[in-house]
């Protein structure tokens, strides 16, 4: 770029408090380094104690918590950006006033105006992601399915700040998505071919400098993240004793995180005597220690995952993954090369104690996968990242 922009980001929090604001802690000193001044405008400024989104950086930060809209309108007019990078607000009047005043683009990290819920899968009679684009039969599946809560109001209420949402995201002149799959969505829901761009994504962390080294298998199968229905926790346990049968070998399952899933999950590893140990939370370096050690990655979401980047950062130290084949994951997890996958829809534990089969089976096939896995990690480079989303700040109408 012939000189540096003066870019506003817009996102709900200031804490590191999920993917997104990783995300964007990374991404924020990269867009400096480019010669870009950048600011953040957020809804919820950071609690005492917690990491923020723009730590050490020295850039301006507004909230509109201790400012209000239009005190922070006040002041970002008064910083005069020339655009607006924007990550999804809860608060549809304040980007709709920011993309009226700003050239603006939007990066779409969930299902933003495509589903009352956000969670794009049909709960009953068993969980399987939906394909329906956001309109009134939304509405008559909403309860039966159990697509989110139990009360007719509260869906027709989110149904219209959906469809508010995605009246907004139809305005903007460039959409990022990480993933085909998310681009595919979108396309269904009216935006252009031109409009929405893939962009790659990237882990945090870069890979090892060098393909992963033989070693003698651990037996671990490793699953790491919050523990909710959405995850497939339980079926990737109710797998497990299948895999242990056509291999002739014991699979311990280590689960680095926590959630409200964590009870089932252990009552059927009891009774179907899955061997599991659950670690907790744990930070960067023992995730990826507990990565180094395991055979396998299981990433059995049984909801469309916009990506799943928890992939992309277990390829990068060599380790390949079992998952279902919904939303972005097929983008990381290519069969045979990085990892294995099972059928999404519907996802079963039969299917997935077939990927974990074919994945484990055979020693030399289990070594290509190792350095597949690495191979696709360096795919999901961030400077490859800055240098797409740059291109689209800089284009005319931006």
């Amino acid at each position: 770029m012939s000189h540096g922009l003066r870019l506003l980001l817009v996102a709900r929090h200031r804490a590191v408090v999920g993917g997104v604001e990783s995300h964007l802690r990374t991404l924020l000193p990269l867009l400096q380094a480019r010669g870009h001044s950048v600011a953040l405008l957020v809804e919820h400024d950071a609690a005492p104690g917690q990491a923020r989104l723009d730590e050490g950086l020295g850039i301006p930060v507004w909230s509109t918590a201790a400012l209000g809209r239009q005190g922070a309108l006040e002041a970002v007019a008064e910083w005069r950006p020339e655009r607006v990078y924007q990550h999804g607000v809860q608060d549809l009047r304040l980007e709709e006033a920011l993309l009226e005043r700003y050239p603006a683009l939007l990066f779409l990290h969930a299902y933003y105006g495509t589903c009352i819920s956000g969670m794009k899968r049909h709960a009953f009679p068993r969980p399987v992601p939906c394909q329906r684009v956001l309109g009134p039969g939304c509405l008559v599946h909403y309860l039966p399915r159990r697509c989110g809560g139990r009360s007719p109001l509260t869906a027709l209420r989110e149904y219209r700040y959906q469809q508010r949402r995605l009246a907004l995201a139809r305005r903007y002149g460039t959409v990022l998505v990480g993933s085909r799959a998310m681009r595919e969505e979108y396309l269904r829901h009216g935006l252009s071919a031109s409009q929405v761009v893939c962009v790659p994504l990237f882990g945090d962390g870069a890979p090892d400098p060098e393909p992963p080294a033989p070693r003698p298998p651990s037996g671990q199968v490793l699953m790491v993240g919050r523990l909710t229905e959405l995850k497939g926790g339980v079926e990737l346990v109710r797998a497990l004793p299948g895999a242990r049968e056509a291999l002739g070998r014991e699979l311990e399952l280590v689960v680095a995180g926590d959630g409200p899933e964590r009870p089932r999950m252990e009552s059927e590893a009891a009774a179907r005597r899955v061997p599991v140990r659950f670690v907790g939370w744990v930070d960067r370096a023992e995730r990826e220690a507990l990565m180094r050690r395991a055979d396998l990655l299981a990433v059995p979401s049984v909801w469309p995952e916009p990506f799943g980047m928890v992939g992309v950062e277990a390829g990068g130290v060599g380790l390949p993954s079992v998952a279902f084949a919904v939303g972005g994951i097929p983008d990381w997890c290519q069969p045979g090369v990085s990892g294995e996958l099972a059928p999404g829809n519907p996802p079963t534990s039969e299917g997935l104690t077939g990927a974990i089969v074919r994945a484990l089976a055979d020693a030399g096939h289990h070594a290509r996968l190792r350095e597949g896995a690495w191979h696709m990690a360096r795919r999901f480079d961030a400077d490859a990242h800055v240098d797409v989303l740059c291109e689209r700040l800089k284009a005319p109408g931006q």
